[in-house]
């Protein structure tokens, strides 16, 4: 067993989790199980530092998964230069929040599974594909299951898919599957390409749109330059930049010119700052 502590200022465990990047977790205990590739993890955070428990040998695995090597307070001040009012108290409230190093065939893969999806049934989704053909592992006592292996996922036939709930996602999981097998789909020619042609290439790839390719460029390939837009900064981007384009698309492109190589880190502290928000207001209605 190994252990990492870490400056739990701008290491927030619950907070880098639960914003959206990620869907192989659980809480566990004082914090969260947290899962990737084949491996595990126990994180928490606990006075002033974050904590990160993992097997011997994981250790510069998951140092690298949690971009501990990466200066976060600089980019947290570099928010703050940008006098943006939302953009600031967005950064004051989110800076413990950290872009992963996930794994890019399993990050992919998984956010074609979100489309037009809940968070509980993805990560629902997903728990069941890993139970079902992962290979079963132990850490701490409890047993956990791995991603699935690409040749796995690529033996299954539609049917399988369909009975774990991805409905109308199951032939494009399907063929994806088959094509990063085969190696039609090569991530590491992938992580070759500058941003732009990394997302012209994945949006080629059957079942894949804009938003999808913007998730995957960013939290599988850490392209900060990359700027997913849902619902949630839908709104910021209506609500607080008072902006009137509609295409979603186009939206990135905006957020992406405007912050350049930091654009993602800023998405991570806008998206969790106004689901936050809202959030919050609905439970203020719901006491009332």
């Amino acid at each position: 067993m190994e252990k990492i502590i870490f400056d739990g200022e701008f290491l927030n465990i619950k907070d880098t989790l639960e914003c959206g990047q990620i869907f192989r977790f659980h809480e566990w205990q004082n914090g969260y199980m947290v899962y990737s590739k084949d491996k595990c993890a126990y994180c928490y955070n606990r006075g002033n530092d974050a904590v990160i428990e993992c097997e011997s040998g994981d250790k510069n695995y998951f140092e690298n998964y949690f971009d501990l090597n990466r200066d976060y307070h600089a980019i947290y001040e570099g928010a703050l230069n940008e006098n943006v009012e939302i953009l600031t108290t967005a950064a004051n409230l989110g800076k413990g929040i950290r872009i992963l190093n996930q794994d890019p065939c399993e990050t992919f893969l998984s956010f074609v599974i979100s489309q037009n999806n809940n968070i509980p049934r993805i990560k629902g989704i997903i728990d069941r594909l890993c139970t079902s053909i992962g290979e079963e592992r132990r850490f701490l006592g409890k047993s956990y299951f791995t991603f699935p292996k690409p040749e796995k996922l690529a033996e299954m036939d539609e049917d399988f898919y369909k009975k774990a709930g991805l409905g109308y996602r199951a032939p494009y999981i399907k063929r994806l599957a088959c094509e990063i097998s085969d190696g039609t789909i090569d991530f590491n020619v992938l992580s070759a390409y500058n941003t732009p042609e990394l997302k012209k290439q994945l949006i080629s790839y059957y079942g894949v749109g804009p938003k999808v390719a913007d998730c995957a460029s960013l939290f599988g390939f850490h392209r900060s330059d990359s700027f997913p837009v849902d619902t949630w900064i839908d709104k910021v981007y209506r609500e607080n930049f008072h902006g009137e384009i509609k295409e979603r698309n186009k939206i990135s492109e905006y957020f992406t010119e405007r912050f350049s190589v930091n654009a993602g880190y800023y998405q991570q502290y806008l998206f969790y700052y106004k689901r936050s928000l809202e959030k919050n207001m609905e439970k203020n209605i719901t006491k009332e």
